[in-house]
């Protein structure tokens, strides 16, 4: 079984599905999907961007009774950009059908929300703060509840999601089917699957990898006050489609998309202090191609399904291992090779070796970038000095 002509899902589904391009299975689709047909339960490890959201969106969508206006599937994520994400590909599968998903998250007018659910969506995709406050009001009822997704479950575990997560499933029916997606399998997870999952299918790919095959992983030691050339000289001698770079802070942030449209690139920040609005605003021009490069925290490093990333940049090293494998998934999505560079500063090299220690994928040493002058001394000085007069706790985290 290779193809998605081949698992025998409704014509319509299938039509949905073509129109995105697809065609082959990819290794969860191919392994998850047949027994969630089936009505078993599934637990499914696999790294962000393997087509996990196809593997249980297809059979939640193909289990569906369309004329019945309940809401009969309900998809847990941790992130509201993950939740508008979902939302927006089970929405594609479901083209040439009645079947509609609505996404439902924080930081939006309830109100807007209220409004939505008067169009009887089939599929909630939500994260677990709002759900619960929409259960709480009565605006949304599990009463006809047939179908559960916990995806990125790991990811709900580490943002203090775990106790919500529970009191959904509590108040959800015993009878229903449970699928959990999750990157990696804390102990905590696992103990979920035992409370509310029957017999569960497990499907680990990747177990001991974190799906790095497609991503050709380089690094790079440069001095702290030289990473900004470093960065603009990488930008300038790699063939970058859109590039991802991630920082530490909030702060500096929005300073390096500064500094790098004051230099000509079209770049624009997305951190947790930007209004939901900026945020969509930022997601919409990068996916479109009207920006290339997206300067972020780690609240995007996971849930966004963008395909045309070709490069993710660590202009900080992260200082959790995991938040390393969770940032370049960003790239290599859909089946297509990516990069991932990472700029090291001698302060960082610990957490380095920590992360090159985790992976059996070799990182290579860039080549090429021995000298970091490349830029006019102005701009140096200048981003010099947006660190310098910082209060001292923002230097240090600099």
């Amino acid at each position: 079984m290779s193809q998605f002509k081949e698992i025998g899902i409704n014509p319509r589904i299938l039509h949905g599905t073509e129109d995105l391009g697809f065609s082959t299975l990819f290794p969860i689709q191919e392994q998850a999907i047949p027994p969630l047909m089936e009505g078993k339960d599934v637990i499914g490890q696999s790294h962000t961007g393997s087509g996990k959201t196809a593997a249980f969106g297809i059979p939640l969508i193909s289990k569906m009774e369309e004329n019945d206006r309940h809401v009969q599937a309900l998809v847990l994520t941790p992130t509201r950009e993950l939740a508008v994400q979902v939302a927006k590909d089970i929405n594609a599968y479901a083209k040439y059908t009645e079947i509609r998903a609505l996404a439902v998250y924080g930081g939006e007018s309830i109100e807007n929300q209220f409004s939505r659910l008067r169009n009887f969506p089939r599929v909630i995709v939500a994260t677990p703060g709002r759900l619960i406050d929409h259960l709480r009001r009565g605006s949304i009822k599990l009463s006809a509840l047939k179908f559960v997704v916990l995806d990125e479950a790991d990811r709900m575990l580490d943002m203090g999601f775990i106790e919500d997560v529970e009191y959904i499933m509590e108040n959800a029916p015993v009878d229903i089917q449970t699928a959990l997606f999750s990157a990696t399998m804390p102990r905590e997870i696992l103990s979920l699957s035992d409370r509310y999952m029957r017999n569960p299918v497990q499907i680990l790919l990747s177990k001991d990898e974190v799906g790095l095959e497609a991503i050709d992983q380089l690094y790079l030691m440069v001095d702290e006050q030289y990473k900004f050339d470093a960065l603009c000289k990488i930008l300038t001698k790699q063939a970058v489609n859109q590039a991802l770079i991630f920082c530490d802070t909030k702060w500096k942030t929005g300073t390096l998309a500064e500094e790098l449209q004051k230099v000509g690139y079209q770049a624009l920040p997305i951190h947790g202090d930007l209004t939901q609005r900026q945020r969509d605003n930022a997601m919409m021009l990068f996916r479109n191609g009207k920006i290339d490069i997206l300067v972020a925290t780690d609240v995007a490093s996971r849930g966004l399904d963008i395909r045309g990333v070709s490069h993710v940049i660590n202009f900080d090293v992260p200082r959790e291992p995991l938040s390393y494998f969770h940032r370049i998934g960003r790239t290599a999505r859909a089946g297509k090779d990516g990069i991932a560079i990472t700029l090291i500063s001698q302060k960082e090299y610990d957490d380095f070796a920590r992360i090159r220690g985790m992976t059996k994928i070799p990182m290579r040493k860039m080549q090429g970038f021995v000298s970091y002058e490349m830029q006019p001394k102005i701009l140096q000085r200048n981003f010099r000095r947006r660190i310098r007069d910082r209060p001292s706790n923002f230097r240090r985290r600099w």
